[in-house]
């Protein structure tokens, strides 16, 4: 199994860091990039954003200027997952409609491509470019593997309760990580669509996963309240048989987890967002909680995505998309610097 058996209209802007005798830096306010709920974004390299959310619209967005560079129609109900193809001009989109369309960025306005063949909304989206094939899955308790370029379904499989929230793509490996409603994290050997491990069953929904960089580690997260469940939990894929560690914190579910890119911090950290309205970073070799945020008017935070360029990107329920960087000179302060 390879890896996993071995392994913003202000342009003078420029984010400057604050000396502490200074008052806290103002928040920017740009145009909102929706007009309801986002539900998820994706970074776009190297300072764009690809988001989508009750408003049933996916939005292009430069966070550095402030602007809606493309706003794509064409969904009937509202947006519920985004990402797009690495080194591409291709964009995805899935939704409460049943379908994921596929766009392009410098493209026509309209969708390129429709795959359609789920029963229930779709929840699960990732995208491969090594092998050039998207993964979706359903509420309908399958995971469906495309054609990125004709858009025909290659393989369909299901299992019984096996309601999909997020899927992630091992890199360069033929390996997808899926969460569930049924609180079980799988592996799935795309060559087949099988299943090819699945990790001892939580005690809550798993809600998101991420996978590390370099192909090693998975993250994923689950619902709670009050303090029960709410965690994040960390497994090794080159050891498959219990996690490695449980990141405890979240006072209600956690929505989104990610890997933390080196740009954005020296060392190997992972990043959580929660219902709670709260951004942790944690230290992914220690498992300590190193920095909380609180985003007071955001309401739930629905969707991480880390940026090359240093910055982080939250969506929230409440009030649009979040732009934040790491304040190294305060102990690994996160701070939010723009809003839209």
């Amino acid at each position: 199994m390879g890896k996993l058996q071995s392994k913003i209209r202000n342009r003078s802007s420029k984010y400057r860091t604050e000396e502490e005798n200074l008052p806290a830096k103002t928040i920017l306010q740009y145009s909102p990039a929706h007009s309801d709920a986002v539900a998820s974004v994706a970074s776009l390299p190297p300072d764009l954003c690809l988001s989508g959310g009750k408003d049933k619209v996916v939005v292009v967005y430069n966070w550095r200027y402030g602007t809606v560079v493309r706003r794509f129609l064409g969904h009937k109900r509202e947006v519920t997952k985004v990402t797009g193809l690495p080194h591409s001009n291709w964009l995805f989109s899935a939704s409460r409609d049943k379908t994921v369309l596929r766009w392009e960025l410098n493209g026509p306005s309209g969708p390129v491509h429709c795959f359609s063949g789920h029963d229930l909304v779709v929840t699960g989206l990732a995208a491969s470019p090594a092998f050039q094939q998207l993964c979706t899955g359903s509420r309908d308790n399958t995971v469906c593997m495309w054609d990125i370029e004709t858009g025909n379904c290659l393989q369909r499989a299901a299992i019984s309760r096996n309601l999909v929230t997020h899927l992630c793509w091992i890199p360069d490996e033929p390996y997808v990580i899926q969460t569930s409603e049924d609180k079980t994290v799988r592996i799935w050997d795309t060559r087949e669509l099988q299943v090819a491990h699945s990790f001892p069953a939580k005690q809550h929904i798993q809600t998101s996963c991420d996978v590390s960089p370099d192909g090693q580690y998975c993250v994923s997260c689950s619902s709670g309240f009050g303090g029960e469940g709410c965690e994040a939990t960390l497994w090794d894929l080159r050891q498959t048989k219990s996690s490695v560690y449980e990141l405890r914190g979240h006072i209600q579910t956690t929505m989104s987890c990610i890997f933390l890119p080196k740009g954005l911090t020296t060392f190997p950290a992972i990043a959580t967002s929660s219902q709670d309205g709260t951004i942790k970073m944690w230290s992914q070799e220690t498992g300590d909680c190193l920095t909380t945020t609180f985003l007071d008017t955001a309401g739930p935070l629905t969707s991480l995505s880390a940026c090359e360029t240093g910055s982080l990107l939250c969506a929230s329920s409440n009030s649009g998309i979040h732009l934040l960087r790491v304040n190294s000179t305060k102990a690994l302060e996160l701070q939010e610097v723009a809003n839209f």
